[in-house]
């Protein structure tokens, strides 16, 4: 969900909201057990955007922010169980950039039609626990995020 505050004509901020469950894969000496874990990911971002063409029919953009990651409700994969036994997983929450382009369809004064693309830099830690042996990996999650929308302006 994104929500929209025109500053000026040109300049806004969007705040952007959403749940999505991911997939994580091993690498190094993990890399053969595929997925090792699944998440559920909620990245809060917000954006300041500069629209081209506010009054035209077709308003261009781009916008610029910040991202904050939460990770919650991990769990090891069967895989991973099985290789090192039952394990705990701790993915740090973390900040990041986010870059946006995009276009409005200016239907009239009041509603359009949406489309944009979103870069996501996530960069984070996860610390597995098995049986009390702990290990750190790197995870690097840059999304590219395609929307689609109906807008409604106040």
């Amino acid at each position: 969900m994104d929500i929209t505050y025109y500053l000026t004509d040109h300049i806004s901020v969007e705040a952007i909201a959403a749940i999505s469950p991911h997939d994580i894969k091993g690498t190094g000496s993990l890399a053969g057990l595929g997925e090792v874990a699944d998440v559920l990911v909620l990245p809060p971002t917000v954006t300041v955007q500069y629209h081209f063409a506010p009054d035209a029919k077709i308003d261009p953009y781009i916008g610029i922010g910040l991202n904050y990651t939460l990770f919650f409700d991990t769990d090891a994969s069967d895989s991973l169980v099985n290789a090192v036994g039952p394990t705990d997983i701790d993915i740090n929450d973390s900040f990041g950039v986010a870059a946006q382009a995009g276009v409005n369809y200016n239907i009239d004064d009041r509603w359009s039609i949406n489309a944009d693309i979103k870069y996501i830099r996530i960069d984070t830690t996860a610390t597995l626990n098995s049986g009390g042996t702990i290990n750190t990996a790197d995870i690097e999650l840059h999304p590219i995020v395609a929307g689609v929308g109906v807008g409604y302006r106040f």
